[in-house]
């Protein structure tokens, strides 16, 4: 890498600007973004990218599923190009670095070779993928996961909200119900910047987290059928409780996850109770439970051992528990050359690093499976994400956008 090239830096003010800037697309009172995929903010949020990206000379398309794709030409538009991005919607409670920092780096870095006057040899792809989260809709990563052929665009399009709402619907509403294909706009490699969502690369004083690997996750939607009762008049022998049911599935998912490795993990996130009075016994209630692991074989391990307990669950307390496993994703290993490229452009920029695996799922893990592709973490202040007190430094996050830059520049000539 040349002096000139190294000493090539992202304008970290104008960066950290537009960090704060989109935050106020459903900016909440408590410093955090409530931008659900495919909201009203969600449409503010994206037509401030859709101009910031013109203006910096990119043209802009939209797929099927809304994703974003805004290309700046190369030399040879023959060649595929370099994806680079992220998403820009947010969890009920998040914060303003999730998904926002990899997409608005993504753009910082076309600005920044815009104004070295830089032309690279391969066109370049800043990507909003649409709904990363999963907070609105399920799956999670559901337009990275149709690109990567896991689900039928016609799949994702039909599913619903809470609210009955479909995505198709809520495209349309929005006006990102594009007319591209998925799948047709093919990258030779992809790259994404993000921050850790977890504590090691603070603890040990690192700057760039080199991301070789992604946790496997398995999603379950579960019901409980019990039996409403009096509170007051039905002895405890007799009693066919759903949510004394659901407390031992909790501490189920927490038993298991502890017993299979420290790399396991397990969470209940969600339930509700169907007609929910304090002097009833809650008859029927729904709840949502996850693991995650970087083995494939300890996932089959938590399922098969959950799946059993939750058997025994339901015979001990004379309950029906319908489990779905309706999601399930593998481990991803990052391309070796482009994590090698992530670790060259981070030691040439002088920053601490250190391998990582990433613990939550990300676009570039479904990405994997169809084209090279690798990430890039910083810091987050005491590892906290998908909550509005989720914080970041600027200089960390220049940091992360440099080392996105110079890894780009190495794969796009």
């Amino acid at each position: 890498m040349s002096e000139t090239k190294t000493n090539l830096q992202i304008d970290s003010a104008r960066l950290w600007r537009d960090i704060h800037d989109t935050a106020k697309f459903g900016g909440t009172p408590k410093g955090g973004v409530k931008r659900l995929t495919l909201s009203e903010e969600d449409r503010q949020v994206r037509d401030w990218f859709r101009d910031a990206c013109e203006a910096a000379g990119c043209e802009v398309h939209v797929d099927a599923l809304g994703t974003m794709f805004a290309i700046r030409k190369g030399r040879d538009m023959s060649k595929a190009p370099v994806g680079l991005g992220s998403h820009l919607d947010t969890q009920p409670t998040g914060g303003k670095f999730d998904g926002m920092l990899g997409t608005l780096a993504a753009l910082e870095v076309v600005r920044t070779l815009n104004d070295a006057g830089i032309e690279t040899d391969a066109p370049l792809c800043i990507v909003n993928w649409t709904n990363e989260e999963g907070s609105r809709f399920a799956p999670a990563m559901m337009a990275s996961a149709s690109y990567a052929g896991e689900y039928t665009p016609e799949d994702i399009l039909s599913r619903r909200d809470a609210e009955g709402v479909s995505v198709a619907q809520a495209l349309k509403a929005i006006g990102y119900d594009g007319s591209e294909p998925v799948g047709q706009r093919k990258f030779s490699a992809f790259v994404e910047l993000h921050i850790e969502q977890g504590p090691l690369l603070e603890a040990e004083h690192k700057t760039i987290g080199v991301v070789d690997r992604g946790q496997g996750i398995v999603w379950y939607n579960g019901e409980i059928h019990g039996f409403a009762a009096h509170a007051g008049t039905t002895p405890m022998p007799l009693r066919r409780d759903a949510l004394a049911a659901l407390s031992e599935v909790v501490l189920t998912v927490e038993r298991i996850a502890k017993e299979n490795g420290p790399d396991a993990v397990g969470t209940l996130g969600e339930t509700v109770i169907e007609n929910p009075s304090r002097n009833v016994i809650a008859g029927d209630l729904t709840f949502t439970a996850e693991f995650r692991s970087p083995s494939s074989k300890t996932l089959d391990l938590l399922d098969s051992e959950f799946q059993k307990a939750v058997g025994d669950i339901a015979k001990r307390r004379r309950v029906e528990i319908k489990l779905d496993r309706f999601w399930r994703k593998e481990p991803s290993v990052f391309d070796p050359r482009l994590v090698e490229a992530v670790q060259k452009a981070s030691d040439t920029l002088g920053y601490a690093s250190r391998r990582i695996t990433s613990g939550a799922g990300h676009d570039a893990c479904n990405l994997n499976a169809v084209m090279p592709a690798a990430m890039i973490f910083v810091p987050c202040k005491d590892g906290v994400s998908h909550n509005e007190l989720e914080d970041a430094t600027q200089a960390d996050c220049a940091a992360g956008a440099n080392v996105l830059l110079h890894t780009v520049l190495s794969l796009a000539g």
